[in-house]
């Protein structure tokens, strides 16, 4: 068996992307850009007594004001940016902040590491394109600063830096530039995967459990509806008896008859199917009949599916809720051995008086060693490129069965195939399937 996604949970998959960006946390972050470099020029010229070039300098952060009132006043707070829009935006702020720097001592100004800020806020909002793209524009301007810029200015006569300082400082700030961008990146991209991940994983058990729900008034339908179908079938007994045959009323006495023969039997049918989705999910069941109704789905003809049980004789196998965890859970831990299988997969469910345990075996390829310390990842697939495999499927069995109080682990046998183990505490279990429903269905 490898690493694969179960079919439905591919189907549940969000589609892969990027948030758009709010236009108003974009605009707040440059208000707090151009008041501190206004309050920095005016503290540094009339505090420190440092000549700046005010006009110029104030020139160069009236256009970020200018732009930031333009999108204030155009667009409507609740704005979202598309990602070229975003990168146009902080590709701006980054060439503002390196006209300032450039009118006030090029990377001697001690405020040069301002310009990692804009390719940081960048990483974490931002595709790989984009954020290369403007960690490229910030080495540029950092090494445009490094070649010209104006004299930093000083009280006195001008200090002269050394050409080995300069290369220091631009080599500093080329390699934090990459490393930040790229470290901040793949940080604020693996949180994402998992927030989809989790999100694919929510949305499998509420289908479950809306499957299960279903069943579950499809049941209290028929228990509720055969009382007064009982009473009609009876009165159209009546009828059709009472009634003489030449009646113009006797056929319809028949076909109601017949009709509510048909009505009991659908109900009937929808009340004893233990099988189907027509139970509730707090229905008591041996946890062996469990494990092979999360199985049912999957038998492959080329595949044989074999069910087994080994219990100790003194302890009675456990009764556990249908739990649409543990149901969906194992249904993608079996269909992936199926899947990987080449002749045979086995699904032993044993017990004592303290632990209950399934193993999955299978007599496929195993589990690629050097995936096999990483399983329960989002996104991790031997089948990446091959449509409908998102890499979700391991990850969403392991995250409910967890959910559910288990422990899993994977292996490989020596001759071949892969090994699941789901381990639970025999107590959990039995209390689980003991609480009566946190969110009862109305009949």
């Amino acid at each position: 068996m490898q690493v694969s996604v179960a079919d439905n949970a591919a189907r549940l998959e969000p589609q892969a992307g990027f948030d758009r960006i709010s236009l108003r946390r974009l605009v707040l972050i440059r208000w707090f850009a151009v008041t501190g470099q206004a309050v920095t020029l005016m503290v540094v010229h009339y505090g420190f007594g440092f000549r700046l070039p005010l006009v110029p300098s104030f020139a160069v952060i009236g256009c970020s004001v200018l732009l930031n009132l333009v999108f204030t006043l155009s667009r409507r707070a609740a704005t979202r940016l598309g990602e070229r829009e975003a990168a146009l935006f902080l590709g701006y702020d980054t060439v503002q902040l390196a006209g300032l720097l450039y009118l006030t001592g090029g990377l001697e100004n001690p405020f040069s590491i301002l310009m990692l800020a804009p390719v940081t806020v960048a990483a974490t909002i931002l595709s790989q394109r984009p954020v290369v793209a403007l960690a490229g524009c910030a080495v540029a301007a950092i090494t445009v600063l490094a070649l010209w810029h104006l004299p930093l200015p000083w009280r006195t006569q001008r200090m002269e830096f050394p050409p080995e300082l300069i290369l220091g400082l631009w080599t500093a700030l080329v390699f934090a530039t990459v490393f930040i961008a790229g470290y901040t990146w793949s940080v604020a991209r693996e949180a994402r995967r998992l927030r989809d991940a989790v999100a694919a994983t929510q949305l499998a058990l509420a289908r479950e459990q809306r499957v299960s729900a279903v069943g579950a008034l499809a049941a209290a339908a028929a228990h509720e509806l055969g009382s007064p179908l009982a009473t009609i079938a009876v009165i159209a007994k009546e009828l059709v008896r009472d009634l003489p045959s030449g009646s113009a009323h006797a056929e319809d006495a028949a076909l109601l008859l017949s009709q509510s023969e048909r009505c009991r039997r659908i109900l009937a049918e929808l009340a004893h199917q233990p099988d189907q989705d027509g139970v509730s999910p707090y229905t008591r069941l041996p946890v062996s009949a469990l494990v092979e109704a999360a199985g049912a789905p999957y038998h492959d003809p080329r595949v044989r599916l074999i069910f087994a049980t080994t219990g100790s004789p003194d302890d009675p196998e456990p009764e556990v809720a249908r739990s649409p965890e543990i149901i969906h859970g194992l249904n993608n831990l079996i269909q992936n051995a199926v899947q990987f299988a080449r002749r045979e997969v086995s699904v032993t469910t044993y017990w004592d008086k303290s632990v209950v345990t399934v193993e999955i075996a299978d007599d496929g390829p195993g589990i690629p060693p050097n995936l096999l310390g990483r399983l329960g990842e989002p996104y991790l697939s031997t089948r990446a490129d091959v449509a409908g495999h998102m890499g979700l499927g391991i990850f969403i069995a392991q995250s409910l069965l967890e959910r559910s109080g288990a422990r899993v682990s994977f292996d490989n046998f020596d001759e071949g195939g892969a090994h699941v183990v789901i381990s639970w505490r025999r107590d959990n279990l039995e209390t689980m399937a003991r609480q009566p429903a946190a969110a009862g269905v109305a009949p």
